[in-house]
């Protein structure tokens, strides 16, 4: 995704300062050039032969005896971004009142790009209202401030102050530097399982985790839509900027999308519905007996037939999670249920499935068309599937 950016990481002198040799890792891993600008206390934690060694390139130091002259003009000019990380007290203050005592804070004035600052400190430093004021006079400026994590620190005491952790940071910088293409487009995301209850105890579900229609949503968010995403029960946060609706059972989640669909411009039905419900509910806790339990089932309404009957000018994908003929099922489950697209899903294959952060999909289009993806993570995949929604998109047209 950031094949061809020049992201510069300013790294300052926190104790988590060793961090930053994974963000930059990371991100050389997706593609981007990568110049390290180190602070004299970074320094003291870490040294600049890691980060020549990561990305195959000198290391900024100081204004004055590298081998290029004005790096602060010269870095600003270059760049798609600057994320410091991990962001002190000290280089937050003398963000705040526009000091620029060293190469970093010298480049930040002159930068003009989307800057990200990672504050990672002592929490009594981070909860101190001297801190608190400087990173709100950094907000006022537009620079992002990405919050740090509560927990346990460096000094042994618990509270905030945890530098975020890098899949957050890549997160923000992917959003950030995506393009705004889905601007003005109404987004309607399933995800998660549902739950289906036998008695007020227990339930029938399946092993979806979510973590793939929530890629979908984020990315979607990131790339200017406007996002509705409706969720089973699942452990993973809620998005930010993105309004979410939760449900349990598959009637809930067909109610929930009926009343959303009308608006929607593309219409993705990630989530992985129960397709049959216990016919009776017992309004106590089922006791044990000595006989064997029966229990009857009945049909849930199919959801994507009944958009895919009623949709006009939306655009409609389909997931077909399956563990046999994966490309016969999802061509057939495509037709019937009148889908622009669907994503063959084998999860039976090493690196795809429910709870993995990987997927290895298909795309089955209506002419007959198939692209397998290599395995990726889970939030590529989810801006693969854009892109070919914004090809099918301008088809129409």
């Amino acid at each position: 995704m950031l094949n061809g950016r020049k992201i510069v990481v300013g790294v300052t002198g926190g104790i988590a300062a060793y961090k930053a040799a994974e963000l930059v890792s990371r991100l050389r891993q997706d593609g981007a050039a990568v110049p390290v600008v180190l602070t004299d206390a970074a320094q003291e934690f870490i040294r600049p032969l890691v980060f020549e060694a990561l990305t195959g390139q000198d290391v900024f130091t100081g204004l004055f005896g590298g081998r290029k002259p004005l790096p602060h003009i010269t870095l600003a000019s270059e760049s798609d971004l600057l994320v410091i990380y991990p962001a002190t007290a000290n280089v937050i203050g003398q963000a705040a009142c526009g000091l620029a005592p060293d190469l970093l804070t010298t480049l930040l004035l002159a930068f003009k790009g989307p800057v990200i600052f990672c504050p990672a400190m002592n929490s009594k430093m981070y909860e101190n209202p001297a801190l608190q004021e400087n990173i709100r006079r950094l907000e006022d400026r537009g620079y992002i401030i990405i919050s740090p994590e509560t927990g346990r620190l460096a000094c042994g005491e618990t509270g905030a102050g945890r530098l975020a952790p890098v899949t957050t940071v890549l997160e923000t910088i992917r959003g950030v530097l995506a393009p705004k293409d889905f601007k003005g487009f109404n987004f309607l995301v399933t995800a998660g399982p549902t739950r289906e209850h036998l008695d007020p105890v227990r339930y029938i579900t399946n092993r979806s985790s979510g973590k793939m229609g929530y890629a979908i949503a984020r990315a979607a968010r990131d790339r200017g839509a406007r996002v509705v995403l409706v969720s089973g029960p699942t452990s993973l946060e809620k998005p930010a900027g993105i309004s979410c609706i939760d449900i349990n059972t598959a009637l809930e989640m067909r109610e929930a999308v009926l009343s959303h669909f009308d608006a929607s411009d593309v219409v993705i039905m990630c989530a992985a519905v129960s397709d049959y419900r216990p016919a009776d509910l017992s309004t106590h806790k089922i006791k044990k007996g000595n006989a064997e339990l029966t229990v009857k089932f009945t049909l849930n309404p199919d959801i994507l037939v009944e958009l895919g009957s009623h949709k006009r000018q939306q655009i409609l994908v389909g997931f077909a999670a399956e563990t046999e003929k994966v490309l016969d099922h999802a061509r057939t489950k495509l037709q019937a249920k009148n889908l622009d697209l669907i994503v063959a899903n084998d999860i039976g294959r090493k690196g795809a499935g429910f709870e993995s952060d990987t997927n290895v999909v298909g795309l089955v289009f209506r002419d007959g068309r198939f692209i397998e993806l290599p395995m990726m993570d889970k939030f590529l995949v989810a801006h693969r599937l854009l892109d070919v929604i914004l090809d099918l998109r301008q088809n129409d047209k």
